[in-house]
């Protein structure tokens, strides 16, 4: 699948912003199954200051400052992307116990895969591990069940148990409220599923990204489609990372264009900042997701692969 991906972010603020620095995750992921034809980003007004970068988990962003006074900021990233089936997983994986005791200490290296992935099994600022949530997720885990078939009965019920409900949560909702009221957006859901895994002791890591606009004929329109998704990623050692999405209870799959991940939401957010006046501000966010044929030409402006 090759899509165009349009992504425009407006802030109108009440009073002159005299300086501000902004960090942009907006560019896609390469990775086995996913990769980055072109892509642009445009900024109004233009930056004093800009660079592309590399953060902690090997995300490409770009660092933006700003030194005169203005009251608009308009950033609006533009990229096509192809993306391909994704790696096979063995559904037979091994049983959850004793997957979960390859991350306990054994006096000797534990290869980089799985040392890479046991910085995701800890608590972070926006999940925290709680008994609470070990306990919710209890069922989904019966004695000897693969690895695999525990996660994705927890995605599922997650997607049954939880009403998608813009406006009744915000970033700064506590996890454990979302989980008395079962209502959120899809970082809730990630969130929520994330803090379940590790609670059992099973990395998982937030994924940011994009849904396709208009679902393929005959499907079931996405939930979380027009503005920018989340969706939670399961180490599984004897086959990887598998991605979940429980928003809309299925399996990421060539639907879903990956930008960034992280701990959680804070690591990863589309745009983010410290500014120096502004007073109130408000904020408007479009996100377009566009099936391309395949002789389609890539999105104007410069091309630039990427790489890393």
């Amino acid at each position: 699948m090759r899509y165009h991906v349009r992504h425009d972010t407006s802030y109108a603020y009440s009073g002159d912003v005299v300086h501000s620095h902004q960090l942009l995750h907006l560019t896609p992921r390469e990775s086995a199954y996913q990769s980055c034809v072109a892509h642009e980003v445009s900024i109004e007004p233009p930056p004093a200051y800009r660079n592309a970068d590399v953060d902690a988990f090997g995300n490409m962003v770009t660092r933006l400052e700003f030194d005169r006074p203005h009251r608009q900021l308009d950033v609006s990233a533009e990229m096509t992307v192809e993306i391909q089936e994704r790696p096979a997983c063995d559904d037979d994986s091994e049983p959850w116990e004793r997957a979960r005791s390859r991350f306990n200490y054994a006096a000797r290296p534990p290869g980089d895969a799985l040392l890479e992935a046991t910085r995701f099994r800890f608590e972070s600022p926006y999940v925290r591990i709680k008994q609470r949530f070990n306990d919710y997720g209890e069922s989904c885990f019966e004695a000897g069940k693969p690895l695999l078939e525990c996660a994705e009965s927890l995605m599922l019920k997650l997607h049954e148990e939880m009403t998608y409900a813009p406006g009744a949560t915000t970033i700064g909702t506590p996890l454990l409220d979302v989980l008395e009221t079962k209502r959120g957006v899809c970082q809730d859901y990630a969130h929520l599923m994330i803090a379940c895994m590790r609670a059992r002791g099973f990395p998982a890591r937030y994924v940011s990204g994009y849904l396709r606009t208009t679902p393929a004929e005959g499907a079931t329109p996405w939930v979380g489609a027009d503005a920018s998704h989340a969706w939670v990623a399961v180490y599984c050692p004897s086959g990887g990372w598998v991605d979940f999405d429980p928003t809309n209870g299925v399996r990421a799959g060539t639907d879903h264009v990956t930008l960034a991940w992280g701990r959680d939401f804070g690591d990863v957010s589309p745009l983010r900042g410290v500014i120096v006046g502004g007073g109130h501000h408000s904020l408007s966010v479009r996100v377009t997701v566009t099936e391309m044929e395949d002789d389609s030409s890539d999105c104007d402006g410069e091309t630039a692969p990427l790489g890393f």
